[in-house]
């Protein structure tokens, strides 16, 4: 039975799995979630009542959680390019750099964007303001990192530049990288130009428009 991965071609921890899954060119069967497709949604909610995606599902077995799902996929569904180090010591490397990038950039960024969403009487100025603190501290932090690393955890691209890729994408859309910070530019340079992060931004495109604070007009 073919693996099926419930998610959103726009959503960045969508994006994280599908990038893994183009990477190693794991066949899959999309079960992209709409509300068109209402029957869809249903049968996701009754997999996942919390309804956040994406979710796997494998013969039965349910697994969530982007980093999970990736996990998941290098113990059963191993292929050409492994995305976790088989040494434990590199691969806690790999593990702290994808929680980085979960929690100070993706974390924050959402934190904006979903705030722009909320009627104008129910948003959080101060919230809005720690979260751009939160990824301003988390650009200086990083380009720090990357000054001798072409990814995120050293030489091979892995398990946190597929989080790394979406998430600084739309951090930057979000609150801008500053231009002095130029190890950070280059590395979302990089993770942009790699062909499974090409195919999920491109599968994303059509959807540009749902973006609240407005998609700019550049990748």
């Amino acid at each position: 039975m073919a693996l099926k991965l419930y998610a959103h071609p726009f959503s960045s921890y969508s994006q994280k799995v599908l990038i893994a899954l183009y990477e190693n060119g794991t066949p899959f069967e999309w079960r992209q979630l709409s509300h068109e497709n209402p029957q869809l949604l249903e049968e996701f909610a009754a997999l996942w009542p919390m309804k956040r995606f994406p979710l796997l599902v494998d013969d039965g077995r349910v697994v969530t959680e982007a980093t999970t799902i990736i996990e998941y996929l290098g113990l059963y569904h191993p292929g050409p390019a492994p995305l976790l180090p088989a040494d434990p010591r590199a691969a806690l490397e790999v593990r702290s750099m994808d929680r980085f990038f979960d929690n100070y950039i993706s974390t924050p960024q959402q934190k904006v964007v979903f705030d722009s969403l909320r009627p104008e009487t129910e948003r959080d100025p101060r919230g809005v303001t720690d979260a751009r603190t939160m990824l301003d501290t988390a650009y200086v932090w990083l380009d720090k990192q990357m000054a001798d690393r072409e990814w995120a955890a050293g030489e091979r691209f892995s398990l946190a530049d597929c989080g790394a890729a979406p998430f600084l994408f739309y951090a930057d859309w979000t609150h801008r990288i500053d231009p002095s910070l130029r190890n950070v530019i280059a590395y979302r340079q990089r993770l942009l130009a790699r062909p499974s992060v090409v195919r999920a931004v491109d599968e994303a495109r059509p959807y540009r428009p749902l973006f609240p604070l407005g998609a700019p007009d550049r990748d």
